[in-house]
């Protein structure tokens, strides 16, 4: 347990026990006045510790931030019954054992309820306020925490798509150029068709490698540029099959994503005028499908692993379909998933955060509503009894607006926590699940 607690308490038991010996003690003495500390540090350590140790258990296995509701209830139960033992303990210690004015049956009869439940009513409300003013803290720190982790996750996802860009360039770049040196060798014309052919695809990837998603007009229109260079290659070894439904052309892919598959499609495989390389590209069940017939080839040297892991990455961060990949004895095939969103997706992920946050915004205020509502009927009313008990203490009138009120934050309480938004969209929720099963 923390020191500063314990100060605090003896501060308040200090106080409380100056304010009773000099208003309600006759015989000014020193013995006198050590009493009146010793039953004011009794009150303040039994009924603030208890309270502090019943804070401390439910904020480890309920925190405010991760059960709000279950916190809630749970907290005005344990106030409740915590306080009542306690109260009844020290005012038990307080009349029977220590002043002695009562016995054990005559403080459990009716003549010491009133000031049980004086008393209790008292503790109730200072414990309410300090349990209202430990969820207003924790609030503020979970937010800030939010906050920070949110912008962590961000610029981390940021960081790791713009790394998986930043790898096309390079990649594209010296495939090519391996493909055009060998060329050179076997047959200098067709290199230098390839070079016009390659300036203009990579026109293409210089234009679309910073996009998170291109049409499948497009990246289909650069594919058939692409299998034509390697066409120019490898002539009759490789043949393409484009079949993909215009309905999809407006839809949405990961930008070079067939370039990389066709490309391994020729790494992994051997192709020959006997035994020619069937690529064919068609679209399935809202995916685009890059097929070929299987035809490994031995690896000299190990594979580098950029082609299909950048793309499983990068779809990754912009979805939750999943890039599905098929291997048989004849075929390998991968399906990318088609996507109906616009190629501004960060923007639209940012709009549905702010949705977010306003949710959040306004529940948090809902929330600081009702515990300000609190901490206002735990200053207000003891303030009323205060000025009853000294004032008129033969007509006990704070009942009525300690009632009224009570009975108003109550529905306060039940509309933020128990009946609000939340259960109402639960329950829209709830039908339409029902509906759908029918």
């Amino acid at each position: 347990m923390k020191r500063k607690p314990i100060i605090v308490l003896l501060w308040v038991s200090l106080g409380t026990s100056l304010f009773f010996f000099l208003f309600f003690n006759k015989e000014k003495t020193i013995i006198n006045f050590l009493i009146t500390f010793a039953l004011s540090a009794m009150y303040s350590f039994v009924l603030g510790l208890g309270n502090y140790f019943i804070n401390d258990f439910l904020n480890r296995k309920f925190p405010w931030s991760e059960e709000t509701r279950k916190r809630s209830i749970l907290t005005i139960l344990f106030l409740v019954v915590g306080n009542f033992i306690m109260v009844y303990f020290c005012n038990y210690m307080n009349y029977v054992v220590i002043q002695k004015v009562a016995t054990a049956s005559e403080f459990f009869s009716s003549k010491y309820n009133t000031t049980n439940w004086f008393m209790l009513n008292v503790t109730l409300l200072i414990s309410a306020f300090l349990h209202a003013k430990g969820f207003m803290e924790e609030l503020k720190k979970t937010s800030k925490k939010e906050v920070v982790e949110q912008k962590l996750i961000a610029k981390s996802a940021n960081a790791q798509f713009e790394s998986l860009k930043n790898q096309l360039d390079p990649h594209f770049l010296f495939n090519s150029l391996n493909v055009l040196s060998s060329l050179i060798d076997e047959n200098p014309k067709q290199a230098q068709k390839f070079t016009a052919s390659m300036s203009k695809i990579y026109r293409y990837v210089l234009e679309q490698k910073d996009k998170e998603l291109v049409t499948v007009e497009d990246e289909l229109e650069f594919a058939k540029t692409y299998c034509d260079l390697l066409k120019t290659r490898f002539e009759d070894s490789v043949d393409f099959i484009f079949d993909v439904r215009k309905e999809d052309f407006r839809e949405f892919v990961v930008p070079l994503s067939l370039q990389l598959l066709l490309e391994n499609c020729i790494k992994h495989n051997f192709a020959t005028s006997s035994k020619p390389l069937m690529i064919k590209i068609y679209s399935e069940n809202n995916t685009l499908c890059i097929e070929n017939n299987l035809q490994v080839r031995e690896q000299i040297k190990e594979s580098s692993g950029i082609g299909l892991a950048n793309i499983v990455q990068r779809y990754a961060l912009l979805t939750k379909r999943n890039v599905f990949i098929e291997k048989s004895e004849d075929y390998f095939k991968v399906k990318l998933p088609i996507l109906e969103s616009k190629p501004n997706t960060v923007s639209i992920k940012a709009e549905d955060q702010d949705k977010a946050y306003e949710r959040a915004q306004k529940r948090v205020k809902e929330i600081k509503s009702f515990y300000g509502n609190l901490i206002s009927y735990c200053i207000v009313i003891p303030s009323l009894i205060i000025i009853n008990l000294i004032t008129s203490p033969g007509n006990i009138w704070f009942v009525f607006p300690m009632l009224g009120w009570g009975i108003g934050l109550a529905a306060h309480g039940m509309s933020v926590f128990a009946i609000g938004k939340n259960w109402e969209e639960k329950k829209i929720r709830e039908i339409l699940e029902k509906q759908n099963r029918q």
